[in-house]
Order: structure tokens, then sequence, then C-alpha cells
């Protein structure tokens, strides 16, 4: 039986098109996609390559419990 997990994911918009994508349960991934839809199927190809490493050399893995991502609104000086 397939055991499945979510894990958030944070896309950042590049200046020249597409997204990178960050994990913040696995700071070492970090990927591409030239669009929404590649971006995250390529950030799940990254997580699940992580996960079946950290399996193989009998890692634990990240909790269950959710990044908390929020927004901060700083304001500058003028």
């Amino acid at each position: 039986m397939a055991n499945t997990r979510k894990f958030a994911v944070v896309l950042e918009p590049e200046d020249e098109g597409g997204f990178t994508v960050r994990v913040p349960a696995f700071p070492e991934i970090v990927t591409y996609g030239k669009d929404e839809r590649e971006a995250l199927a390529m950030a799940e190809d990254a997580i699940r390559l992580v996960i079946e490493d950290a399996v193989a050399r009998g890692e634990a893995l990240p909790s269950e419990e959710p990044s908390r991502i929020r927004e901060v609104t700083v304001t500058l000086a003028a």
C-alpha cells in the first residue's frame, strides 16, 4: 500500500518567466519549472528522490507538521 504525505512548497516567480521552487521541509531542494504545473511536477520528483535516499540510508523523515508560510509586510523609511 502506498504511503502518501503532503509537503509545502514555495513557488517564486522569476523575472525571465517560470518559477523557482523551494521545499521548506527539505532545504536541499531547489528546482525550477517553466510554468506552475511543471514547477510542481519537478518539486514532486525532487521530494520523492530525497525521501527514497533518506529511507535507503535509514534516516528519519520530517514530521507530518506542515510548514507555516505567512507574509510579512515591511514599511521602509522614505
